[in-house]
């Protein structure tokens, strides 16, 4: 049986891409460079920008999150999904806990965050990321503000990627809290996948920058510089009219398996990659 082209060339693409692009930080007039983490030193991912989730998290999502599945490499951040048991310390056959009523997990990842070290208000993020589009990954790269419980404290996606009725995705979202309590008001854009394949089929091997350009009015979210998503922050408020947008937020690099959006990994090649080159953070002169 031959194989199609269009796999044939995405074999190819995969093969020459580079790990990393060794670039200098952009410089943008009216910007200045904040803080960036270039991941250029191989081995564990530098402790004084980030710390790690652990074990079952959110979403009803497949995998437990360890240390051990981040790692730098190559100039890249990469964040490893497997396919591995995993013994749930917490395991009560009893509890309607779903964080508890596994006794294994069947995946692992890593989910890194910078609460309490690198925290921003307002600014230019810039994250440039390849991310694997199989079936049963979410990888994401997100903001939480650290003051209140969420969603009253704020969530900005720059990137998630998932299934939507069998078909893939990129999103770009906003939330903050509806009337009721935890419970989120979104301002979602959901883009096939599709719309970036007919431009370029090679799209999954390649790196692509996510930006943020956040200001005391709005959120602009872009991918390789087309606006997915642009919130105004007065659109943007908890029912008590304060907008969880003007205050400091932290950053989140994660990648889930299946869950409540992921998709049923089990037909996916494991291990998979998600490889970020670096996250840089501007804000005005």
């Amino acid at each position: 049986m031959k194989t199609p082209i269009h796999l044939l060339l995405l074999i190819f693409a995969l093969a020459v891409q580079p790990a990393a692009q060794a670039t200098k930080p952009t410089q943008y007039k009216g910007w200045k460079l904040l803080w960036s983490d270039e991941f250029n030193t191989d081995g564990k991912p530098d402790s004084t920008n980030w710390k790690f989730e652990h074990g079952f998290t959110r979403n009803e999502e497949f995998q437990w999150y360890q240390k051990d599945n981040a790692f730098c490499e190559k100039g890249c951040l990469v964040i490893e999904g497997r396919r591995e048991k995993v013994l749930n310390p917490r395991f009560d056959s009893t509890s309607r806990d779903w964080k508890r009523n596994r006794e294994y997990a069947e995946y692992t990842a890593s989910s890194l965050n910078s609460a309490g070290l690198r925290e921003f208000r307002y600014g230019r993020f810039e994250i440039r990321a390849r991310i694997d589009t199989s079936m049963g990954l979410w990888p994401a790269i997100w903001t939480l503000g650290v003051k209140g419980r969420w969603p009253s404290n704020g969530e900005i996606d720059l990137m998630e990627s998932y299934p939507i009725n069998g078909k893939h995705h990129i999103l770009a979202n906003v939330a903050c809290s509806a009337s009721q309590p935890y419970k989120a008001k979104w301002d979602s854009q959901k883009i096939p996948l599709s719309h970036f394949l007919d431009k370029d089929p090679l799209w999954p091997s390649k790196f692509h920058l996510w930006r943020m350009d956040w200001d005391s009015t709005s959120i602009k979210l872009y991918l390789d510089d087309e606006l997915l998503n642009e919130t105004l922050l007065n659109d943007a408020r908890n029912p008590d009219g304060i907008s969880p947008f003007n205050q400091p937020h932290y950053l989140l690099l994660n990648l889930a398996i299946g869950g409540q959006n992921g998709g049923d990994p089990s037909k996916t090649k494991f291990p998979t990659r998600y490889e970020i080159d670096y996250v840089r953070v501007y804000q005005k002169k």
